[in-house]
């Protein structure tokens, strides 16, 4: 249960002021923003200081695995920092050799070095790296609707329009294009044919790119901001078979969908599939202090034995967040955080979203898996026209604005991107808490149903 909140406006709008005098926000046009100043969060809630509540469907930026200000995740930190708040990377520290052992204890195969980052685009650039150096090679192939990170390697990795301002074409980077069932770009009508035609695809784009050319294949193992696309059976199997036959390095980012977010500990295990290297952050440690990293199988790892990896972090395992790292994996196995978000996806938000679907208009298509959901909306069920136009702004915007001010009303914070919304919240979200955010997005889902046709 969360506290009682004590509205302050005076403090929310110092607050506020301070923001908007100092602060410069990203992915956002400085003048026309107004972030909303949060008092506090607990849970699956936070609440801002005229004393408005909300429940998170988004999990921050879908890091918040275990929900906000978890009391043994707090103290862990606290102790850690009475202990040794900070070391330097190159010297064997408790809580950083305990992280990266608890993590690969969870990782799929033998990808049991962790290379530890600041979060998920650093953990990108370096995978990109270490599969350079392996093989020798320049190119990397992504996908489209993808997204990697916003550093100089990741962005230009990375499938949507964020890359665009950066696009200055990291060398040898190549996009594709992944499955996608419901917007196809391969004109199939069943899952079978759309994994044929989009790995025939990615072979192809391999033949013309020259194989000898290229060090690795990078993909989300369930793309999560691009709209939370699970790839067809047979499909991640056939890309880790493709990367055998040409020698080519398959990196996984586990960024957002690892540590329990689709029910499993990784999503790679729902697709029986090892990558050589997976990247992963957010959830490790639900964000309580900044972390991410490399999981590295054993050839890759034994490249650099006699070889000195050229890569490296200041704050590299920091103990604070590995502290973190430590308590929120032995909260997540305790409390049964992983089994719990297959529970919810299976029992509540999946068939809860699937009643919404057959009840607005506005709502295309469902999909995902345990707290990692998203509703496709369309102006049109039929042609499946998207509810605004791609990487819409401005007046274009304006029924996915108008769909996201209503859930805010309702008490829902949602996670809205082009003309999807997406339901991620905790991964240990109550079933009252799920049915609590379903009947939100009902009724904000009537303000979007005005839109279609």
């Amino acid at each position: 249960m969360t506290p009682h909140i004590e509205p302050d406006p005076r403090a929310g709008a110092a607050v506020k002021a301070a923001d908007r005098a100092h602060v410069f926000h990203s992915w956002s046009a400085q003048g026309l923003i107004d972030p909303l100043a949060v008092a506090g969060a607990e849970g699956s809630y936070f609440w801002d200081y005229d004393g408005n509540r909300y429940l998170d469907f988004t999990s921050g930026l879908v890091y918040t695995n275990i929900g906000y200000q978890h009391p043994k995740v707090v103290a862990a930190i606290q102790e850690q920092a009475g202990k040794l708040a900070t070391f330097a990377p190159a010297f064997a520290i408790d809580v950083r050799s305990e992280a990266a052992r608890l993590i690969a204890e969870r990782t799929p195969g033998d990808l049991d070095k962790i290379f530890f980052t600041n979060g998920g685009a650093e953990a990108v650039e370096n995978a990109v790296r270490m599969a350079r150096l392996h093989t020798g090679r320049a190119k990397v192939l992504s996908a489209y609707r993808s997204y990697h990170g916003a550093t100089s390697t990741a962005i230009n990795l990375t499938g949507d329009p964020r890359r665009w301002p950066s696009d200055t074409a990291s060398a040898g980077v190549v996009h594709f294009w992944a499955p996608f069932l419901y917007r196809s770009p391969f004109y199939a009508t069943t899952e079978a044919e759309e994994s044929a035609r989009a790995l025939q695809h990615l072979e192809d784009t391999i033949a013309f790119e020259g194989p000898a050319t290229i060090a690795a294949i990078i993909l989300e193992t369930i793309p999560g901001t691009a709209g939370i696309m699970t790839p067809p059976p047979g499909y991640l199997a056939g890309v880790r078979e493709i990367c055998d036959k040409y020698g080519i390095v398959f990196i996984l980012d586990e960024v957002m969908a690892g540590f329990g977010r689709t029910g499993k500990w990784f999503a790679a295990e729902h697709f029986d599939v090892v990558p050589d290297l997976m990247t992963f952050a957010k959830g490790v440690n639900s964000g309580y202090v900044p972390l991410g990293g490399v999981a590295i199988n054993g050839e890759i790892a034994a490249t650099f034995d006699q070889r000195p990896y050229p890569g490296g972090l200041t704050y590299s395992g920091h103990p604070l967040a590995c502290a973190a790292a430590v308590a929120t994996l032995t909260v997540m196995a305790e409390e049964k955080v992983v089994e719990h978000a297959a529970h919810i996806g299976e029992t509540v938000l999946g068939p809860g979203l699937r009643e919404l679907a057959e009840k607005h208009p506005s709502v295309g298509e469902v999909r995902g898996m345990g707290v990692f959901w998203a509703l496709d909306l369309v102006r049109n069920k039929e042609t499946r026209e998207p509810l605004v136009p791609y990487n819409a702004a401005g007046e274009a915007n304006a029924p996915m604005a108008a769909f996201g001010a209503a859930a805010k009303k309702n008490g829902l914070w949602p996670f809205v991107n082009m003309n999807r919304t997406h339901a991620v919240p905790a991964c240990n979200v109550s079933e009252a808490e799920a049915k609590e955010g379903l009947a939100a997005l009902d009724a904000a889902l009537t303000v979007a149903d005005e839109h279609t046709v």
